[in-house]
């Protein structure tokens, strides 16, 4: 086996590895006019499959829908019932060690802010 071949290996054997980084309970803060708002997301994974959910201030919890870890990048959505349509949240983020920095928008508005893990 070459080392190029070895090292592909590797690198295919650790990105499940990577995904389960995520795993457990992240929480931090939005600031926002009114003040900062408490939010938390709670992930799993399952060999390659990463599941989750969010926590609002109000307590109630949200599924994540299409969760997906790609090295140290992360990306999913949810949607929010604001009235009678939900409106959906993309996220996109960077995981590095025990912080994860997320990017959204609302209304052409963009969202950024970090949560941190076991927290």
């Amino acid at each position: 086996m070459s080392m190029r071949t070895l090292a592909c290996v590797l690198l295919l054997a650790a990105s499940p590895a990577f995904a389960g980084g995520v795993d457990g309970k992240w929480s931090g803060s939005i600031d926002t006019p009114n003040g900062p708002v408490q939010v938390s997301f709670l992930f799993k994974t399952d060999g390659k499959d990463v599941t989750g959910s969010s926590t609002g201030p109000d307590g109630n919890s949200v599924m994540l829908k299409n969760v997906k870890v790609d090295g140290e990048k992360i990306s999913f959505s949810l949607d929010v019932n604001f009235g009678p349509d939900p409106t959906t949240f993309n996220y996109t983020g960077v995981v590095a060690g025990n912080e994860m920095k997320l990017h959204t928008d609302f209304m052409g508005q963009p969202i950024d802010y970090t949560v941190k893990k076991g927290t």
